[in-house]
C-alpha cells in the first residue's frame, strides 16, 4: 500500500477521534433531556474530556516513547475504541463521564501517534503536507462528524453515535494492523525539560493566545446547539445543515488563515482574524430573529476562528524553531485546556447569568488574545531589532 494512503488511514483515525470530541455540543440538548440534567452540567462533559486529554497525553506519551508506534496506536486505539462502547452501554451520567475519561485519555495517544508516523512514513519532502492531511481529519470532525451525528441522534438516540464511532474504531485497528508497518518510537524528552520552555516570556505570551482564542470560542460554540434551538429559534428540522454550514467555513478559514500567514505575516493575519471573531460573536445575539442574518453571522464566526488555527501553530514553530516538536506538544495541551475552561465558565455563565450572553463572554476571551499578539508581536520585534545592532 502507498504510504498516501497509509497517512489518509490516520486521517480517518483522526476524523474519528475529533468527532468523538466535539460531538457534545451538537447532541448538548439531547444529552441533557435524557439525562434529566441542566445543560450547564451537560457542558462539562467537554471540560472532563479536554481536562483529561491536557494532562494525561503528555504524561502516557513520555512514558510509552520508546514503544514501536504501529503498536502504540493499535493500543490507544483500542483504548478509545472499548470508551466508545462504555458510553453506549453503561447508564447514568457518572458512567458516562468516567468513559469519557477514557476516551480523551486513549485520543490523546492516537492523534499524537498518529501525526508521528504520518511523518515518518511520508516520501522526503512531503512530511509537512502529509501532518497537515492527518490534522484535516480534526477539521473535517466538525464539517461532517458534528451535523452527521446530530442527524444520527435525532433519529436512534444520542447513545448510537458512540456505538458507531466504536464499531469504526474497531474496524480502523483491523486496517491498521495490516496496513501500518512497524515503526520504533523515540527519544523521550522529559516533562520537566518540556515544561522549562514556559518560562520564557514569549512562549507564554505565545501560549497565553492559544488559550485565550480558543476558550472564548469554546465558550460560545459548547453551547451552540441549545444557544440555536433556544436563542435564535431556530428548527430542529434545519440545525443539522447550519451545523454543516458552521462546519465548512472553519475548513475555508484555516486554508485562507495558512495563505494568509504565508502572504501578509502572521501579525496581520491573527489581529484580523480575531477581530472579525470578536465582531460576529458580539453581533450574533441581535440578529437572533433572522434565520439568514444568523447564519451568515455563524459562517463569519467560523471562518474568522479557524484563520487563527493553522497561523498560531506556524507562530509558534517561529518563536523556537529548535525545539519545534515540544511547542506544538505544549500547544496541544494548551488547546485543551482553553476548550476545558471555556466549557466550564460558559457553564456557570448558563446557569448563573443567561444563555443568550455567552457569545458576548466568548468576545471578551478572544479580545484579551488580541492583546497578548499584540504584547508578543511588541516583543518579537525588539528582539529583532537587539540582534540586528549586536
Amino acid at each position: 500500500m502507498q504510504s498516501t494512503w497509509k497517512v489518509y488511514i490516520l486521517a480517518i483515525v483522526s476524523f474519528l477521534v475529533g468527532t468523538s470530541e466535539y460531538i457534545i455540543s451538537g447532541i448538548l440538548d439531547q444529552i441533557a433531556m435524557t439525562m434529566g440534567i441542566t445543560v450547564a452540567a451537560a457542558g462539562q462533559l467537554i471540560t472532563v474530556f479536554s481536562l483529561a486529554y491536557a494532562i494525561g497525553t503528555p504524561i502516557l506519551m513520555a512514558i510509552s516513547a520508546k514503544w514501536d508506534r504501529r503498536k502504540l496506536l493499535l493500543y490507544s486505539l483500542g483504548l478509545f475504541a472499548v470508551a466508545n462502547v462504555l458510553s453506549f452501554a453503561l447508564p447514568g451520567f457518572g458512567m458516562f463521564i468516567a468513559a469519557r475519561i477514557l476516551m480523551a485519555l486513549g485520543a490523546g495517544v492516537v492523534v499524537v501517534t498518529a501525526l508521528s508516523i504520518a511523518a515518518k512514513i511520508a516520501p522526503a519532502g512531503k512530511q509537512a503536507s502529509s501532518i497537515a492531511t492527518v490534522t484535516m481529519g480534526f477539521t473535517a470532525s466538525l464539517i461532517i462528524g458534528v451535523p452527521l451525528g446530530r442527524m444520527i441522534s435525532s433519529a436512534y438516540g444520542w447513545k448510537m453515535v458512540f456505538l458507531g464511532i466504536a464499531l469504526a474504531g474497531i474496524m480502523a485497528l483491523i486496517v491498521i494492523a495490516m496496513a501500518i508497518p512497524r515503526l520504533k518510537g523515540d527519544q523521550p524528552v522529559p516533562l520537566l525539560q518540556q515544561f522549562a520552555l514556559l518560562k520564557k516570556p514569549e512562549v507564554a505570551l505565545g501560549l497565553a493566545i492559544t488559550f485565550f482564542w480558543l476558550g472564548g470560542y469554546s465558550l460560545a460554540y459548547t453551547y451552540i446547539s441549545p444557544y440555536l434551538l433556544n436563542v435564535s429559534a431556530i428548527g430542529e428540522d434545519v440545525l443539522s445543515s447550519v451545523l454543516l454550514a458552521f462546519g465548512i467555513a472553519s475548513l475555508v478559514g484555516s486554508k485562507i488563515g495558512g495563505y494568509s500567514a504565508d502572504k501578509k505575516g502572521i501579525p496581520f493575519t491573527l489581529f484580523g482574524g480575531m477581530m472579525l471573531h470578536v465582531i460576529s460573536l458580539l453581533l450574533l445575539p441581535f440578529a437572533a430573529h433572522s434565520l439568514m442574518a444568523v447564519l451568515a453571522l455563524l459562517i463569519l464566526w467560523s471562518f474568522a476562528a479557524w484563520t487563527s488555527g493553522p497561523t498560531q501553530q506556524y507562530n509558534l514553530v517561529t518563536l523556537m524553531p529548535e525545539s519545534s516538536g515540544v511547542m506544538l506538544s505544549l500547544n496541544q495541551s494548551t488547546m485543551q485546556l482553553s476548550m476545558a475552561a471555556g466549557a466550564g465558565i460558559g457553564g456557570v455563565i448558563v446557569s448563573q447569568v443567561s444563555l443568550a450572553s455567552i457569545t458576548w463572554f466568548g468576545a471578551a476571551g478572544v479580545a484579551i488574545a488580541i492583546i497578548a499578539v499584540y504584547l508578543l508581536t511588541r516583543k518579537v520585534s525588539v528582539q529583532t531589532k537587539l540582534s540586528i545592532t549586536e
